[in-house]
């Protein structure tokens, strides 16, 4: 099955989740509605065989309605294709976890929580990943303050 052939299938069965779609380059890529994608990332695994997910992302478009991304970036070996699925949000809303879909979300959207403050509901362990837990802020957040002093902590133990 063609990649094209692929992304239609899948826009055809998971219709009313999807916001908008487009393509460039050969990467396909899909808008979820924010309360559907659970059930279509499901779909997506069990049914279009995209068993990897390889990735998952934020990206900030402060100033804009919705501010954020989530972008999650999926690759099917049985059918040699890849997809991006891409989930928007206001500041504020949370997102359905996939960490029981795939056991690698669990890192990844850990990174996102850490770096961006997006929560996942129903995430089995969302804590800091990257920044130590005194932390304040998100710090890829675009108006995190370049400048803002944090808590200067000292290592819970020395390492050699």
């Amino acid at each position: 099955m063609e990649q094209g052939e692929l992304v239609q299938s899948v826009r055809s069965k998971i219709a009313k989740h999807i916001a908008g779609y487009h393509s460039y380059a050969g990467d396909e890529t899909i808008l979820v509605r924010r309360d559907g994608l659970l059930e279509v990332m499901r779909t997506l695994k069990d049914e279009f065989k995209f068993e990897m997910l390889m990735d998952v992302t934020v990206v900030d478009f402060l100033g804009q309605q919705p501010r954020f991304e989530v972008v999650y970036h999926l690759n099917s070996l049985t059918h040699n294709a890849r997809l991006r699925v891409k989930v928007p949000l206001q500041e504020g809303e949370q997102v359905d976890s996939v960490a029981p879909l795939w056991q690698i979300a669990n890192w990844l959207e850990r990174e996102a929580w850490d770096m961006f403050g997006v929560k996942f509901i129903n995430h089995p362990d969302l804590r800091r990943l990257l920044m130590y837990d005194e932390f304040v802020g998100h710090p890829l957040k675009k108006d995190y303050p370049i400048n803002k002093r944090q808590p200067i902590v000292k290592p819970k133990r020395e390492y050699r």
